[in-house]
């Protein structure tokens, strides 16, 4: 369990199936414990569901133009993203030192509380990723009557002009066309709409009730 849980940390925010968790556990077992794995990967992770330690990010696939393509495989999130930087022993120095994974953590903590705000709307939180072309969008809000938003997460103001180009491909390729699009970004001095697109930019401290 503790292997699994580690495996989860490391993979947080990352979009990964069940065979890829075994193989990461698989790099840290030894013969006997391999075959264990194998066969109680499936009920450890019913256990950490039921016990609400994890929160799975379903994949949106709705009115895509090539349903075939888009991903089926969950993003994957401990229900707290401080949950995995105690798995992994990450500290706020650490974190500064490696704005990569400081990066996913963020997009955690982003997806944190839109899941607590799509629950409390009666909607639903799903990711998106298209197999083909790597397309992807971070979050997909669908509400109650079926009208969505797309949400990009970022923790740099600077990759703003990436993930406003990884929208505008997304609603291309939509036949029905998201309600919204915006960007959430760790530092922004207000909530912004981009004239050209009617994209907005939102700061992480407008998540609040």
């Amino acid at each position: 369990m503790k292997m699994l849980l580690r495996s989860l940390a490391r993979n947080e925010s990352s979009i990964v199936g069940n065979k890829t968790i075994i193989r990461d556990i698989e790099e840290y077992e030894n013969g006997k414990e391999l075959l264990s794995s194998r066969d109680t990967i499936i009920d450890y992770l019913d256990v950490l569901d039921r016990l609400h330690l994890i929160e799975n990010q379903e994949a949106y696939g709705q009115n895509y133009r090539s349903p075939n393509r888009v991903g089926k495989s969950p993003k994957r999130h401990l229900t707290d993203p401080s949950l995995s930087c105690a798995c992994l022993g990450l500290t706020q120095e650490k974190l500064l030192k490696d704005l990569n994974t400081f990066g996913l953590m963020f997009e955690a903590l982003v997806e944190r509380d839109l899941r607590i705000y799509m629950d409390y709307l009666d909607g639903h939180l799903y990711h998106f990723r298209d197999n083909v072309t790597g397309l992807e969008v971070d979050s997909i809000l669908e509400f109650a009557d079926g009208e969505y938003g797309a949400v990009e997460i970022k923790l740099g103001y600077n990759q703003i002009e990436e993930a406003k180009k990884s929208l505008l491909k997304f609603h291309e390729n939509m036949i029905k066309k998201p309600s919204f699009m915006c960007i959430i970004v760790g530092k922004c001095p207000a909530v912004i709409k981009d004239s050209e697109t009617g994209i907005y930019i939102v700061p992480i401290t407008a998540l609040k009730p």
